[in-house]
Parts: structure tokens; sequence; C-alpha cells
């Protein structure tokens, strides 16, 4: 089903579409490609909305936190927003202090192009000209959401005819206790990860790889968020929270599991899915409840929490890190999965 859900000022309209599959439902908006709300049975089957949103386009416009947005060309932060490829430097606009993220005035507050839809299914596509955003190549992108009994998965698929670098990503909150339920200090979250990049200042990697254990990045086995988020650990004290890049276990490329999230209030427990390399997790630590969400809940910090599958951040400036590069005639093609259940 799909509803006009505003209109852009250049007189553009924006759709809403909502896909159905058993218990579960997901509103998504055609800007940004923004999942707008998802709904998942509660452990007495209640209906819970998982997912932060906003009620009208218009704080979709004035937001600048990507709530449940697309995030392209370059999820995550590029250091000094400029790289190297091909022996070519590409300077990019400097967005967040002197770095570059989630791709500047990127695929987030872009309207997209319905291109097949379903009851449970819909395609979207967008066209990134050669130049956007300091980016070579003309990067076509298509992705589509389908919701099953089980979940949601997203298929990212992209194509250019310039080499370039490219890494996409859903920048989803999730409070499984409800969006408008407050902080989500009680989630327990596991990670599968034995290792993850530590940050400087500005959040870009050092570019080591440093062990999880013994630090209270370690959620190898699952730990409620606000047990060690708040206990003076450098890392945690630099970015306010976690908001930090895991590097997933297992083979890039291949679909493997990358976290578990658990809420015990509700009983609904969300696991993650990915062929992409890492996962960037953040717990709101710059929601500030401006505007405010659906219904007008607050959102204010700490409402709610994101599993961003990604490449790493920074990666077009570290040759240790797996490779964001698209090279001309081939396809970009990633999956991620949120399968839900509640016991």
């Amino acid at each position: 089903m799909a509803t006009v859900f505003g209109t852009m000022p250049d007189g553009a309209p924006v759709e809403e579409i909502t896909l159905v599959s058993g218990g579960l439902s997901c509103d998504m908006i055609t800007y940004g490609g923004a999942i707008r709300a998802l709904t998942v049975p509660g452990r007495a089957g209640e209906p819970v909305d998982v997912a932060l949103g906003f009620d009208n386009l218009e704080d979709y416009l004035r937001h600048d936190k990507f709530l449940g947005a697309l995030v392209g060309r370059y999820a995550n932060r590029i250091g000094g927003s400029r790289f190297q490829l091909n022996g070519r430097e590409y300077t990019l606009p400097a967005n967040d202090g002197v770095n570059h993220l989630h791709g500047g005035q990127g695929f987030d507050k872009q309207v997209w192009k319905v291109e097949e839809r379903s009851d449970n299914s819909v395609t979207l596509s967008l066209f990134s000209p050669d130049g956007q955003e300091g980016y070579p190549g003309n990067l076509t992108v298509r992705v589509t959401y389908t919701l099953d009994g089980e979940g949601l998965t997203l298929d990212y698929r992209a194509a250019c005819d310039q080499d370039t670098v490219c890494a996409l990503t859903n920048h989803a909150y999730f409070n499984l206790s409800g969006h408008d339920s407050g902080e989500i200090l009680d989630h327990r979250v596991q990670i599968f990860a034995q290792r993850y990049t530590p940050a400087d200042e500005g959040s870009i990697p050092t570019g080591e790889l440093a062990p999880v254990e013994g630090t209270p990045m370690d959620f190898r086995q699952p730990v409620q968020v606000g047990e060690r988020i708040d206990g003076g650990f450098p890392q945690l004290v630099q970015a306010g929270g976690y908001d930090h890049n895991w590097v997933v276990d297992g083979q890039p490329g291949i679909l493997r599991p990358v976290g578990v999230v658990y809420a015990p209030d509700t009983g609904i427990k969300m696991e993650v899915d990915s062929t992409l390399p890492g996962v960037q997790f953040y717990t709101g630590n710059h929601l500030d409840g401006c505007p405010a969400g659906k219904g007008g809940a607050p959102y204010g910090r700490r409402w709610g929490l994101c599993l961003e599958t990604q490449h790493f951040p920074d990666a077009p400036n570290k040759p240790q890190f797996p490779s964001p590069v698209l090279r001309a005639g081939e396809e970009y093609h990633q999956v991620t999965c949120f399968r839900f259940s509640a016991k």
C-alpha cells in the first residue's frame, strides 16, 4: 500500500509505503528510503513499533540524525574529507568537523524512485551523478526491502561507470521496548566480534584492530547496554557512549551473524545477519529530542540504538581495512537481515 506522505520544496511527492507479512509491518518513505515504523509482536502478541521515526516530512527535512535512512555514497566517516583512488585525490565536503560523514548531502536527503513493489517488498533506486559530493563516477543504486514472517531483509546493489568507493547502510534506530518507551540501557546486546577499531577524538579509526577481551567493548556474550557505558573507558568517554565499529567474525561476503539485541520487558529479540565486514554499534548518544518523534515522543539521549552493518570507517584511507572500492563494471552487492522473535 502506498500513500502520499508529503511534498518536497521543489514540488516532488514523497510516498509512504507499507509492507505487511504475517504479524509484522514496515512503513517506509521514499525520502531517504527511511524506515518510519517497524511493528513486530511482543511476548503477549501485542504490536510493538520498534523503530524511531517522525510523523511528517517536515521533520525528516530538518532533523540531522539520519533516522531510519539509507546512507551513501559512503556510510560513516572519511577522515580529513579526502581520499585517494588510482593516484588521484578526491576532496569531499566536511560536515563532521574536518571529516566527511555519511556521504555529506547524501542518499538520505534524496527522494528515491519506486521500481517494483508488492504487498511485502519494494525496490527503490537512485542515480548519483559523477562528482556529486565529490565522488567519482555515475553510480546507480537499487535497494530492495523484503518483509517476511521473521523480519526485514535489505538487499543493496550498485554499479558505476568509473572506479569509485561505495559503502551503503541503513541507519535505523531501534528500541525493542517501543519507540516511545525511553532509554535503551536495559537492552541486552551481543556482537559476534573478537576485535573492534579504536578511534581518535574525531571518531576516525586509528588503523588498529584491537581485541575486545578485557574491555567494555566485549559483547561476545550478552551484556546490558547500561552496564559499562559510563564506566570511564577512554573510548566511551570520548564518544559519549558506544559509537564504534566492530570487526564481525567470519568471512565478509557471506551472510553470517552480526549481533543480537533483547528487551526484557517486551521479550522481543532482534537478530542481525549481514555480508558486510563491520558493524557500527551506536547508542543514540546525540539524540536530543529535536524534533520530537512519532506521537510527540521526545527521543532523548540513548532512546534508540543502531547496528549499522558497514564497511569500516575511513577504509578508503586505510589499506589494511577491507577495500570499499567498487570497480567500473563490477556490481556492489550486500545483504543485511533483521529477524524478530519474542519470548
